[in-house]
């Protein structure tokens, strides 16, 4: 048996927190989807251990089981992941992770006799100007279709009967003590009905896949973990009844922009003489180049609003602003003739240029007089 490490697989310590590990899922598992790496079996095959590793992971009682015993532990108690399971398994793991329960979409369109839900959840990652601005952008998805031998029923020739497990109510009871429950019925999953015999074409599922290209506008200003709706482009019920598409958006960072709300910050390194004379630089801003005038003596970390120069908002159309925040930078090394100009224009400013002795005099006295009691 190959021992596999899923801390390593998802690229989290073992210490890591359950929003930390599903963040990392989530951003492997957007990288290595088959559907953005066409063809590449290598990234096929981490896409299926990046869903096995975060189904472990992602349930609080596999993790501790398997921090305990490791993945043999794991298969002694019946669970064997990915290892044996066809693609369909792992995609319908993804979508229910990044679709039915992730950010909560609540999704409620699926009918009791349906076997998968309506409305479908996607994620695209997109650039800091993408988002900015907006842009039109082209996708290619997949969405799941009535099966056309058994139209959604996952039955052969649609012949279905009374689950005899639930007897047909989708819900099993049980009592303890004084109090009933009352949970899924774990051999129809709550439909109420099973198949008297399995279709041979999806083989249960009931559906078929299908790819579609759709051209999307994504808003300016859109910000990270936004959804659009796209409508009429989900899943195909078995009535014909077609769901919508939801699209989540994941911003990447910028190497010099940052953005919070409708904010953008800008650190802006200034040498410690221009500080010290106050003058005016030229910065980037997303819109082009503006001036920043510097006062005389300013200070690091001091902050320059540009109104207006930030994000717009999505929803009130009202742009934010750009903050600039200025790092003070010093020479690191210093030649003879430098050292010599510095101590020069120290002196030129007498006492001013040594306001320690001012502020220490008193304490110093005061220091003087504990010993002479």
């Amino acid at each position: 048996m190959v021992d596999i490490d899923y801390y390593e697989i998802l690229e989290v310590s073992k210490t890591a927190s359950q929003e930390e590990i599903k963040k990392a899922y989530r951003k492997l598992a957007l990288k290595y989807h088959p559907d953005r790496n066409p063809g590449n079996k290598e990234a096929e095959e981490k896409f299926k251990l990046i869903n096995e590793a975060y189904q472990v992971l992602g349930d609080k009682e596999k993790r501790a089981l398997y921090d305990r015993y490791g993945k043999q532990g794991l298969e002694n108690r019946g669970f064997e992941g990915f290892s044996h399971s066809s693609y369909e398994d792992i995609m319908d793991f993804f979508e229910s992770v990044f679709g039915g329960s992730f950010g909560g979409f609540g999704f409620g369109r699926e009918r009791r006799d349906q076997k998968y839900q309506l409305d479908l959840s996607l994620q695209m990652e997109i650039r800091f100007d993408e988002a900015l601005f907006g842009c039109q952008k082209e996708i290619e998805y997949e969405y799941k279709s009535p099966c056309p031998s058994c139209k959604g029923t996952g039955a052969e020739n649609g012949e279905i009967s009374t689950c005899p497990e639930c007897m047909g109510r989708g819900q099993i009871f049980y009592r303890q003590g004084f109090m009933t429950f009352s949970q899924t019925c774990p051999k129809c999953n709550g439909i109420g009905e099973v198949a008297a015999k399995i279709c041979s074409d999806c083989k249960g599922l009931g559906y078929e896949r299908k790819k579609e290209k759709i051209k999307i506008n994504i808003p300016e200003g859109i910000d990270n973990e936004d959804r659009i709706r796209v409508a009429g482009k989900g899943n195909v019920g078995p009535s014909g009844e077609r769901g919508d598409l939801y699209i989540t958006f994941f911003v990447e960072e910028d190497e010099h922009f940052v953005r919070y709300n409708d904010n953008i910050y800008l650190e802006v390194p200034v040498f410690f003489t221009q500080a010290i004379l106050g003058e005016t630089i030229e910065i980037p801003t997303p819109r082009g180049k503006k001036e920043l005038k510097l006062p005389q003596g300013a200070q690091d970390k001091q902050q320059f609003v540009f109104k207006g120069e930030g994000a717009k908002n999505v929803r009130s159309g009202k742009r934010g602003d750009l903050i600039a925040q200025i790092k003070i930078i010093y020479p690191k090394k210093l030649n003879e003739e430098q050292r010599e100009l510095l101590r020069k224009v120290q002196e030129s400013f007498s006492i001013e240029s040594k306001p320690h002795e001012k502020k220490f005099e008193s304490v110093f006295d005061k220091i003087k007089n504990w010993f002479n009691k």
